[in-house]
Order: structure tokens, then C-alpha cells, then sequence
């Protein structure tokens, strides 16, 4: 089929190559027309997340993919037109939604991918009531976004209009050929199940959050609390990792526009209130570890970070924990030290050139004569460093463990000062 693809996030990015790999002739029309056609003259993409560069570059080769006007309305042999524009483009939206209607004769679909409110599906059916408007809440998650995509644990479709659904089912064949993967209702209903699961996973993670603080006073170690109530199958294992709190465009942002929703309906929350609250606690929890090691007072100290991408995979830092660890930790006059695979250029465009920020390219550079090493991103590579390197590097052998990745006995054999989060 011909698809048009309206936006510039990772969903649109990774829409556009996964469905153009598998045989459509895909137009992405993202803003900034000029720079992306320079972009794709050079043969490469500055996207980070694995292997979504290669596959799109291959696709622009094979000629199934093309890169087209944001303004321009879709052309008439499309059967399908993709929404996955960014939050505050609702605008935008409206607008390509007025000129999608077909020529006469023809069938389309406009499959809305974007995240926004609760309801905005059929207010946008409202605009061009000749052309079905459906949902398909975006589920990707970043570091991994390619595999979710053409393996999707489900698709949430809203629709009521069985033709539509048909198209999409089609669309999606490639990726839905195993099992049936669709869990089709309505509109509003599949924008608002994207956003309990969300809220769910958020509640998932500070719980353990809380139940690791609570551990600590007892003296219990949380991992192998973890371990015990992953094994029930009532709660299985996933999203039950204590650490230092949550981040990033996606998880954050629908946990608030839930928030938001049930506050505004009336009926308000006081468990996702307390979620998130208990989130931005837990961003500090590493440097608070730290005020007390050092008895309230870092002055001077250098601290080196491992990780400040919001998880492994991605290079963004939107809402992570590296955010309020930094203020926190300048706001007592330390030098910061951060070590990163792909987040060093995003910290360094938002924070720019200051005498406190040392952006390193390797590892050992951020923890030599470092007074602590605080671990805030579980990326592979830090997983089985060499420790009598890094100990004989480091002014005083100190790691704050804010993803729970090393066995505390160990390290405190090989002499290292051990801090968990729950241990």
C-alpha cells in the first residue's frame, strides 16, 4: 500500500521504516523538510536507537520510503495516513485530518499514533467525518523501539468502523501473523487503556521504590524481596526494580496526563499523586546516600556519574534522574564528572560549557580521583568493569548503586564502600 507518515517522533520514524521493510511505499513528512532531504543525502540519520539508522537508510536505498512536505496533503493513491506528531502539535494534526478526505471511489484511513488527551480521537473524526478516524496508542519502548514494533507483545486499536478495521488489520499483517495480537474497541477506550497501563507500570516501580526504603530500616536486602514476589505468578517480575527513580518523554508524561485527567474529571487520585511524588523523591535518593557518607558535606568533592541517559538504548534525558542529581549535587559545590554512550551530547547542548560539568568518553576518565561513583543508568557496559582498576583510580572507593547491578558482598571484598538502594 501507500502510506503517508505525518511527524517527526521515534514513532514516526520507526512506523515509517518497520512498515516500508516489510513492502508499503511510505512517505514520512516530517517538519523541517530541508534538513531531513540533507540528512538523507548524506546516507545517514542522526537517530539514536539501535538499528533504526541502518533500516532507514536501507529503506531510502530500496526506494520504499521518501521524504515529503508536512504541509502537503496525502496523495491520492494513499490508502492509510499515520498521525504520530508530538504533544503540542495537536494544530497540526487538525490540519492534515481537513485534508485527508479521498477523491471519490476511494478508501482511507487516518490512524492517529499521537499522544494526546483522552478524546482527541473523535474530536478529530469530528473535522472529516467522510474519512474514519482511528487510534493505535503508540507502545514503543525506547532502546528497543524496532523489535516492539514488528513484534508487539498487542496493538491497541480504537475503532468502530469495521472497514477501517479491516484496512488496519492489513497494514499490520506482517507483524500480526503468528497470533492475533489486535485488542480492538473504542477510541476513547484505547486512549485511556495506554494510559492505565502506564500508570500501572509507574505504580509497579514506586512501590518497590517504597518497599526498598522500608528494607533498608529492617535490614533486609529488596533483591531478594524482588526475587520472592516475582516468583508469584499473581505479580510476576516485570517492572519490580528498585532504584533511583524513573524518567524519560514517554512514562513520565502519561503518568501526569492521567493525573491530570482524573484530577480534572472530578474524581482525583491520591495513589498516582502519591506515585509520582514518590518518583521525584527517588531521583535524589543516590545523592542523599552521598550528603550522609560524607557528613553533609560535599564541598570540593568530585563525583563521577555512570549513565545519564533515563534508560539504556536512548540517548534522551527528559525527566531522568541525572537531572535532579546534578542541581543537587552543583547546588553543594561539586564537581560532576558523566560518562554516557549517547546522552553526552544532549547534556551538553542543555547545560553547555561549565567549569563543574566534565563530559568524559570513557568510563575510568569519570571516576579517576573521583570521591564517588554513582551508577544512575544500567547500560551493559558497566555491568562487569574491572574493579581493582577503577578502585586504584578513585580518590576514595565509593559506589552508590542506583539500579541495584552489584553484588554488594563482592565489592565491599574488593574494597569498595557499597551503597544500594534497598541493600
Amino acid at each position: 500500500m501507500y502510506l503517508d507518515i505525518y511527524g517527526d517522533s521515534l514513532c514516526a520514524l520507526v512506523t515509517a521504516a518497520a512498515l516500508a521493510s516489510s513492502g508499503h511505499h511510505i512517505t514520512l513528512r516530517p517538519p523541517n523538510l530541508a534538513e531531513w532531504q540533507s540528512a538523507v543525502g548524506k546516507g545517514r540519520l542522526d537517530i539514536q536507537e539501535p538499528g533504526l539508522d541502518r533500516l532507514f537508510a536501507e529503506q531510502i536505498s530500496e526506494g520504499r520510503l521518501s521524504v515529503g512536505d508536512i504541509k502537503a496533503p496525502p496523495r491520492p493513491e494513499v490508502s492509510a495516513v499515520f498521525l504520530a506528531v508530538h504533544s503540542h502539535q495537536r494544530a497540526l494534526a487538525e490540519h492534515v485530518v481537513t485534508v485527508s478526505a479521498p477523491e471519490a471511489g476511494r478508501q482511507r484511513v487516518v490512524i492517529n499514533q499521537s499522544p494526546f488527551p483522552v478524546g482527541t480521537t473523535e474530536e478529530l473524526q469530528l473535522l472529516c467525518p467522510q474519512v474514519p478516524v482511528v487510534v493505535l496508542p503508540e507502545l514503543l519502548q525506547e532502546g528497543g523501539a524496532l523489535q516492539s514494533f514488528m513484534r508487539p507483545a498487542r496493538l491497541l486499536l480504537g475503532c468502530d468502523d469495521r472497514d477501517a478495521e479491516v484496512l488496519v488489520r492489513e497494514i499490520f499483517r506482517p507483524f500480526n501473523r503468528l497470533s492475533d495480537h489486535f485488542l480492538v474497541m473504542g477510541p476513547r477506550e484505547a486512549e485511556f487503556t495506554k494510559l492505565a497501563i502506564t500508570g500501572m507500570l509507574a505504580t509497579r516501580v514506586s512501590y518497590m521504590n517504597d518497599m526498598a526504603n522500608l528494607a533498608e530500616t529492617l535490614g533486609v536486602d529488596i533483591e531478594n524481596v524482588r526475587q520472592g514476589m516475582g516468583s508469584d505468578p499473581r505479580i510476576g517480575e516485570a517492572y519490580l526494580y528498585a532504584g533511583c527513580g524513573f524518567g524519560g518523554p514517554g512514562l513520565s508524561r502519561d503518568v501526569l496526563n492521567l493525573s491530570e485527567k482524573l484530577s480534572t474529571s472530578g474524581v482525583g487520585s491520591e495513589l498516582l499523586r502519591q506515585v509520582i511524588e514518590i518518583n521525584e523523591r527517588q531521583k535524589e535518593v543516590l545523592f542523599r546516600k552521598l550528603w550522609g557518607h560524607y557528613d553533609r558535606n560535599l564541598e570540593g568533592k568530585v563525583v563521577a556519574i555512570w549513565g545519564a541517559a533515563f534508560k539504556p538504548g536512548t540517548g534522551r534525558v527528559d525527566n531522568a534522574p541525572v537531572e535532579r542529581l546534578l542541581n543537587a549535587l552543583w547546588a553543594q559545590g561539586v564537581i560532576v564528572k558523566v560518562h554516557d554512550p549517547q546522552a553526552l551530547p544532549t547534556l551538553r547542548d542543555r547545560y553547555g560549557e561549565r567549569p563543574d560539568l566534565i563530559l568524559c568518553e570513557r568510563p575510568y576518565d569519570a571516576s579517576q580521583d573521583a570521591d564517588a561513583l554513582m551508577l544512575v543508568t544500567e547500560w551493559k557496559a558497566y555491568w562487569s568493569p574491572d574493579f581493582d582498576h577503577l578502585r586504584q583510580g578513585m580518590r576514595s572507593p565509593v559506589i552508590l548503586d542506583g539500579r541495584n547491578i552489584y553484588d554488594p558482598a563482592y565489592l565491599r571484598q574488593a574494597g569498595f564502600i557499597y551503597y544500594g538502594v534497598g541493600r
